[in-house]
């Protein structure tokens, strides 16, 4: 597959209606449909080259016993180094790869732990000035904080947890029915990062309690049952909070696959359920009238006693006796949601799905969700324990899994923006990071955090693309959802521009690679290492080798078409996109 997508690699890539770069590439070759079409068509056959592999289970669906990781290397390779890296930062950078090398796997881990909390979007927002009337009914101010943080703060390994829950407890700033969607969305973020290192359960709290999801799912303001006109609560939140938060649709085994009778899968919920949950979230409103200013965005919802429902409430084998005060119907609820034994491989399963694999072996998901159900403590829930399972797991360090054709993940486009941007120290000293949504499939990357559309996400945990390898192999693959000829077009232009010029003052600094310019084969190791995670092929390599050294390393651009010639053909080839 490499070799094909190598073949046609060095072509110009910049279409028509694309802004034309100030510092042109110097590539020349096939045409850029032919480039995409080989790019869509053929990642998904580099993703999945045929059978399984990952440790088995027993008859009754529990994983089989197996060491919970491979010890830690003494000393560790960069390549390695940068690998974690891939799977739990927004994207490696030297400093951080020689911290890994320093503290090891485990203790790497427990410093980013350890790291304060970045500045809250909030917080930011207010201190850059957004609380101001203009803003009252738009989004200014949102994306420019989230690529901040994204891209920016230190404490990483927080990042992108935070970044992996929001694509499982979906809010889509632009679907908020609230004025001051900025703040609300900001708000909502930072309820995730807050709580990336808590507790689960204290996560299904926050997440009830507030106003962007209230809204986003609209149960704000739900009231009980009408009996004179026949109106009922909303069952919106009720039905997402289990079918895609917390339980999933069908029963499951320990290792999270799924219960069937008579060769049919067991339904986890039934639609009386979801009515009888709906009950629960009545009542619920904002903690103020007042609109003039966001504040009320940003404290947990208030119960309002004449639209909750007072009478008894059934779903899931549990009973809410009548007569309970509203907030705490709304916490036995989630105690009894948060007991059941779908939480533990569900949630375990996309968190591992979002960090290191599309599809972990069922033996993989049955390690973590046994630490989510006790992390030895006998503590539910203990994110930290579940953080630190996913990503010591033998299958998640394992070297080897880089020749599997089953390991690892299509790399999501925003991860590949944040992780250049990251691996050459990109910044915007205004503070402007005039990055913006970046949802388009026709001018950018098809994905935008912060920005679904729906509760769905961009993409779906089980989609797996039709009639391709993936599929007849069973296997998933969720980011090619927004993976399509006209999206890599768009993600091979957009990056084209972006590596050339930034936008506005967030630009990247190329400077220390520079330095490298002159020499293809150091270079090429070097984007290899902090931007490929040390995955490029040999193949690989030798073609982005022949095109750097098809540019002169003289004259006023010469340098830096190399070094960029070198990091865009990167950013396209299937080594890179295919993260193992």
């Amino acid at each position: 597959m490499a070799d094909t997508i190598l073949d046609t690699i060095e072509a110009k890539v910049v279409s028509a209606d694309a802004p034309d770069p100030a510092v042109p590439l110097g590539l020349s070759g096939a045409s850029l449909t032919t480039l995409a079409t080989t790019l869509a068509g053929g990642l998904a056959l580099a993703a999945c080259s045929g059978g399984g592999g990952g440790a088995g289970t027993t008859a009754g669906g529990s994983p089989t016993p197996t060491p919970p990781a491979t010890p830690t290397p003494t000393p560790i390779a960069a390549a390695a180094a940068s690998r974690l890296l891939g799977q739990a930062t927004m994207g490696a950078t030297k400093g951080e790869i020689a911290s890994v090398q320093s503290l090891g796997f485990d203790g790497w881990i427990t410093a980013q732990f350890a790291q304060p909390r970045a500045t809250s979007h909030w917080d930011w927002l207010v201190a850059n000035g957004y609380n101001v009337a203009a803003n009252i009914n738009n989004t200014t101010g949102f994306d420019p904080t989230i690529w901040r943080q994204m891209i920016a703060e230190p404490d990483q390994l927080r990042q992108r947890v935070g970044i992996a829950l929001s694509e499982m407890l979906v809010v889509g700033v632009d679907g908020l029915t609230l004025n001051w969607k900025q703040f609300a969305g900001a708000a909502y973020f930072d309820v995730l990062l807050d709580n990336a290192f808590g507790n689960f359960r204290n996560l299904m709290g926050a997440i009830t309690t507030n106003a962007a999801m209230a809204s986003f799912l609209t149960f704000l303001g739900n009231k009980k049952a009408n009996t004179t006109t026949g109106a009922q609560p909303d069952e919106n939140y009720a039905r997402e909070l289990m079918q895609l938060f917390t339980l999933g649709l069908y029963q499951l085994n320990p290792d999270g696959s799924v219960k069937t009778s008579g060769g049919k899968p067991l339904e986890t919920y039934t639609p009386a359920d979801v009515s009888g949950l709906a009950r629960v979230f009545t009542g619920l409103n904002l903690a103020s009238s007042v609109s003039t200013t966001p504040d009320r965005y940003r404290v947990p919802l208030v119960m309002t006693a004449a639209q909750h429902e007072s009478g008894a409430s059934s779903f899931l084998g549990t009973s809410i006796p009548m007569g309970t005060e509203g907030m705490a119907a709304v916490s036995l609820a989630l105690d009894a949601i948060f007991a059941h034994p779908n939480v533990p491989p569900f949630v375990s399963k996309q968190l591992i799905q979002r960090m290191v694999t599309s599809n972990p072996s069922p033996a993989y998901v049955g390690r973590v969700a046994a630490v989510f159900a006790n992390n030895g403590s006998g503590v539910r829930g203990d994110m930290k324990a579940v953080i630190r399972a996913i990503l010591l797991d033998a299958e998640a360090r394992d070297g080897t899994a880089v020749t599997s054709s089953n390991a690892g993940k299509l790399r999501e486009p925003v991860l590949r923006l944040t992780g250049w941007a990251r691996a050459f120290s990109a910044s915007s000293p205004s503070n402007a990071w005039t990055i913006g949504d970046t949802s388009s499939s026709s001018t950018r990357l098809a994905q935008s955090i912060g920005h679904s559309a729906t509760v769905f996400n961009f993409f779906r945990p089980g989609y797996t693309p039709a009639n391709t390898a993936i599929s007849t192999a069973g296997l998933v693959a969720p980011e090619f959802q927004i993976t399509n000829e006209l999206s890599v077009v768009a993600y091979i232009n957009y990056m084209q521009a972006l590596i050339a010029n930034g936008t506005g003052d967030f630009k990247a600094d190329y400077s220390a690679i520079l330095t490298l310019a002159g020499d293809a084969q150091a270079l090429i190791d070097e984007v290899n290492l902090v931007l490929a995670n040390g995955q490029l092929s040999a193949a690989t390599i030798a073609a982005i080798k022949g095109a750097v050294d098809s540019i002169a390393n003289s004259g006023a651009t010469g340098p830096s078409n190399r070094v960029m010639t070198a990091i865009l053909l990167t950013m396209a080839a299937p080594d890179y996109l295919t993260f193992r």
